[in-house]
């Protein structure tokens, strides 16, 4: 005889905040849409709301099913030939659809017009929020149609990068109507130091070139096309070397295996040895950094973009969750220390979105306009440096109001914290940053006026900026030394940052300069002053 024992439940699920999904990243957002409008994007409104209301919801979901099943690299058929094909979850491609329709990669080169880079931005911010790994491609598509737009013969190229379609197919460029481009610039030995690349590029009688060496960080294996460093005779070239050439065969690299990286699972880094492969000259020979530096600059740019954005999905997770759930009484949000937290989190989170915004305003007009391109040039280098160093810290920091489910793999933010160092390392590391700033401030004369003029813009309205900008113009005529370059840039960041939100009269504002620039915080969040009204703050934060 057996026994069965009675079915019933242990207890009742309460106290639980409801799943996030099926929210508008963009409607949910004032600061993103007031900085849009502020820097010149208001034409393309329609078309962020519709991106942000699919962000929220279905590239949401997306991005958890592409991050679960990892690209896989097969080498080989079961025939034994050599296929160098990495293989993505099907929520992969539909995420780099969706982002190529919407303009993600290329809206401010098919659109064009005035604002037209400070839309692709905030598309780049929304999507950025629900998958991270597709934002790298998408970035290296954008950025390299202004280094192919640069040559008259590669113009099919940068046409069909631009164009809002996504071809998962391995076939020749010719036969898409829309293509992804990757990036092969660093080696074993060099690092950084791209000019310490051996990777050779050698001449053929057609005016081609044969690339013969390796890549150890190859992004995105299976885009249509590369931008690579090679050394050719007259010094470090930039290449565009195609994945499958003309006639159908593949182009001669090999693709040796996967990262196995820390964060960024939906997006394949490679290692790859090149055997001969074709390419074609891109620029000058021995022009190879400055061919490519308006890449570097809307690169760095999406860095920025994307720290900011983790930073926004990890603050709207937080938000969300402890307006749900109580302690001891009471939400937890109305709990005086985590409302302290929570409001410090705003106040970063909207001083990264805006003067991110306010770059890309820069970047946009750079072509006519000399001193926004000054600007774009320092504070590109200036955002990728604090904002992404701030990112890692506060997504720990929202994680910590979740606790443990802060921790745990259903939420996203694991997966965000995983991400966010990310963007402090790739497209040039802290370091690298900070010393392009001193470099650009020491070097380039154009530099510091333009600095000088955003920064007294604003000059006069709030005293302990007076004072913080002071003291940055005594530590600059003093001189600073490399080894100050960190402290350089994290006060120019600061201030910038300030500056942005005072002149847009951003109710944050004061609290922000309070905090950061007039010693009234700690070296923690959730340290600001009693007089700040944490309660407006988060009310601004996420309706």
């Amino acid at each position: 005889m057996t026994s069965v024992l009675p079915v019933f439940e242990t207890h009742e699920v309460a106290n639980q905040p409801p799943p996030f999904g099926g929210r508008n990243l963009w409607a949910d957002d004032v600061a993103l849409s007031e900085a849009v409008q502020r820097e010149g994007g208001a034409a393309f409104i329609d078309t962020l709301q519709t991106y942000g209301a699919i962000a929220g919801d279905t590239l949401y979901r997306l991005g958890f099913d592409a991050n679960r099943d990892r690209p896989r690299l097969r080498t080989h058929d079961p025939q034994g030939h050599r296929i160098d094909t990495v293989e993505f979850h099907p929520a992969y491609h539909q995420l780099m659809e969706l982002a190529k329709r919407h303009g993600v990669a290329g809206l401010s080169w098919h659109e064009g017009g005035p604002g037209a880079h400070v839309a692709r931005a905030a598309l780049s911010f929304l999507h950025h929020q629900a998958d991270a790994g597709t934002s790298c491609p998408l970035t290296m598509t954008h950025a390299a149609v202004a280094v192919l737009r640069q040559d008259p013969l590669l113009a099919e190229w940068a046409e069909k990068a631009a164009a809002p379609v996504y071809d998962p197919r391995d076939v020749p460029m010719a036969d898409k109507a829309g293509i992804t481009l990757g990036m092969g610039m660093t080696e074993k030995q060099g690092g950084s130091d791209v000019r310490s690349n051996t990777t050779r590029a050698e001449l053929r009688d057609d005016g081609s070139y044969a690339l013969v060496g390796h890549k150890w960080f190859f992004s995105a294996p299976m885009s249509d096309a590369f931008l690579v460093l090679a050394q050719a005779a007259g010094g470090l070239t930039c290449f565009l070397m195609p994945r499958r050439l003309a006639d159908g065969n593949r182009n001669a690299f090999r693709l040796m295996r996967l990262k196995d990286k820390l964060g960024d699972w939906s997006n394949a880094s490679s290692e790859i040895e090149l055997c001969g492969a074709w390419a074609r000259r891109v620029g000058a020979e021995g022009r190879g950094v400055a061919t490519i530096i308006g890449m570097v600059m809307m690169t760095r740019l999406d860095c920025m973009l994307g720290a900011a954005a983790e930073m926004r999905m990890a603050l709207a997770q937080a938000l969300h969750h402890t307006r749900h759930r109580s302690s001891f009484g009471r939400r937890l949000c109305d709990h005086p220390l985590m409302a302290n937290v929570l409001a410090d989190l705003a106040i970063e989170s909207e001083a990264a979105t805006t003067f991110a915004m306010r770059v890309a305003r820069a970047v946009d007009q750079a072509p006519q306009d000399a001193q926004e391109a000054a600007f774009a040039r320092v504070a590109t280098a200036v955002g990728k440096y604090w904002v992404c160093k701030r990112a890692a810290v506060f997504v720990n920091e929202a994680q910590e109001c979740l606790g443990g489910a802060g921790y745990v793999e259903e939420s996203i933010l694991p997966r965000l914290y995983r991400q966010a160092p990310l963007n402090s390392i790739w497209e040039g590391s802290g370091n690298i940053q900070c010393l392009d700033v001193l470099r650009a401030l020491a070097r380039e004369p154009q530099v510091l006026p333009v600095l000088d003029a955003e920064l007294d813009a604003v000059a006069g309205r709030d005293a302990d900026y007076d004072r913080a900008l002071a003291s940055l113009r005594e530590l600059l005529a003093a001189t600073p030394s490399e080894a100050q370059a960190r402290v350089v840039t994290e006060r120019l960041a600061l201030l910038l940052q300030a500056a942005v939100l005072l002149r847009a009269g951003s109710p944050m504002a004061p609290a922000f300069v309070r905090s950061r620039l007039g010693g009234a915080h700690g070296a923690a969040f959730g340290t600001l002053p009693d007089e700040v009204d944490v309660g407006a703050v988060m009310a601004r934060a996420l309706p």
